[in-house]
């Protein structure tokens, strides 16, 4: 099929959109791929996009990824996850985020990840027990964070083992030297996010002096060895325009970045700073910009919060992914750390049958207005009633603090000052 595309991707991709509707897929996953279709026939930039991908990426990574993560994690595993949640009687979703490790070279300001406790690790055989675990239940694509993955000395082992998954890694960039970008080729079946905050003095503030420059010698190294690699950017009420600007896209596309995630800044994790969050203006800016983006460059760009339409509200809580730490403590999301189940000594269907799971699935959407999906910063009532009603604990040293006094109080007031604004937008663009 991918060959078939390369030789004439404005007739053939279409062709193989029509394949794709012929497979047993979702009634929503199929209008989803009747839209692509359709903007692909009709908008140049998604042609100009997929150029880009078959010329920048390499054909064995090609292969890799394409086929594990639309074939066998969209076309065959979304069919099996629905069909194993109603046999077992618990959702099984699209994906899992696991830390391999908590280490980190970086001591980056306002981590998410910053207070858990420093130097766990996960083994490679309890590793390599919840991807095959995982293949059972139709999940082939996993996503690495941590801590900085590529400190776990197991990683290339562990993804050149299991070919027949798709594997996204969180990294900060700093140790993908020509090596390291060789190895990630020679695996096919893996591509980073480097998380980057803007130009150099926004990147450097925050991650520490120099970093930038590693950063663009990163992603050089990925781009010469045609590995398929994005960007991961933390918005905060400082760098909201920048990290969204014309120049600043155009940079990371230049670079060879085919994607990025825009993570909104959520005060926890070490020294939570509430000035740092996006302001209601800030954020009903990025609603009408990440769509402009899409439109008009030859990148995709995922806004977590902004996206509920596409998402169907917050996808955690297992309803889509859930969050493994690397002391193997099972979280409902990257920033929502509270848990009751450990994998280490669990099966993957045990875990999906924690309280605090059902607790978070009887309540999504959270809201009606999908442009408020999350229960941190949008509806925060829903949260200390997840963790009241699942008996849930903190999974570090003041990861609890959100729920009561002042904090409680600003994530309260962050979420009225939103809500009013996105129930404006909802009004005004139906769309959305």
């Amino acid at each position: 099929m991918i060959s078939y595309m390369r030789k004439n991707p404005l007739e053939n991709l279409p062709r193989l959109f029509d394949l794709a509707l012929k497979a047993p897929i979702a009634p929503q996953h199929r209008e989803q791929v009747k839209s692509i279709k359709e903007g692909y026939e009709n908008n140049p930039v998604i042609q100009q996009y997929v150029t880009r991908i078959l010329k920048e990426v390499d054909p064995s990574v090609q292969e890799g990824l394409l086929v594990n993560f639309f074939i066998n994690a969209v076309l065959i595993g979304i069919p099996r996850q629905r069909k194993l949640s109603e046999e077992l009687g618990v959702n099984v979703p699209f994906t899992i985020l696991i830390d391999p490790t908590s280490n980190c070279n970086l001591r980056c300001r306002g981590c998410w990840a910053g207070a858990y406790e420093k130097h766990q690790s996960l083994s490679l055989e309890e590793m390599d027990r919840i991807v095959t675990e995982a293949k059972s239940l139709g999940i082939h694509f996993i996503v690495f964070s941590g801590g900085e993955p590529l400190l776990w000395p197991h990683l290339l082992d562990l993804c050149q083992k299991h070919k027949d998954v798709a594997f996204m890694l969180y990294t900060n960039g700093t140790l993908i030297d020509k090596a390291m970008a060789a190895g990630m080729r020679q695996a096919a079946n893996m591509s980073p996010v480097i998380s980057i905050e803007g130009p150099r003095e926004y990147t450097d503030e925050r991650r520490g002096q120099g970093v930038f420059d590693k950063i663009m010698q990163a992603m050089d190294n990925l781009r010469r060895e045609g590995v398929a690699f994005g960007f991961s950017l933390t918005v905060t009420r400082k760098n909201c325009h920048v990290v969204f600007s014309d120049d600043f896209i155009d940079l990371m596309i230049a670079k060879g970045a085919l994607y990025g995630w825009s993570f909104h800044y959520i005060p926890i994790g070490s020294d939570p700073d509430f000035s740092l969050v996006l302001t209601p203006e800030q954020r009903s800016y990025l609603v009408e910009r990440v769509r402009e983006i899409r439109a008009t460059k030859p990148i995709q760009v995922a806004d977590f919060w902004n996206d509920g339409h596409l998402t169907g509200g917050c996808i955690a809580g297992g309803r889509r992914y859930f969050h493994i730490t690397a002391s193997g403590a099972v979280e409902p999301c990257a920033f929502v750390h509270f848990s009751l189940e450990n994998i280490q000594g669990k099966s993957l269907k045990e875990v999906l049958g924690s309280k605090i799971f059902k607790a978070y699935q009887a309540r999504q959407p959270l809201s009606e207005n999908l442009l408020r999906p999350c229960p941190l910063i949008d509806v925060p009532q829903a949260l200390r009633e997840i963790v009241a009603e699942s008996g849930a604990r903190p999974t570090h040293e003041g990861a609890d603090s959100i729920l009561k006094g002042e904090h409680k109080e600003a994530l309260d007031q962050i979420a009225a000052a939103w809500q009013k604004e996105a129930d404006r937008l909802e009004k005004v663009n139906a769309n959305y």
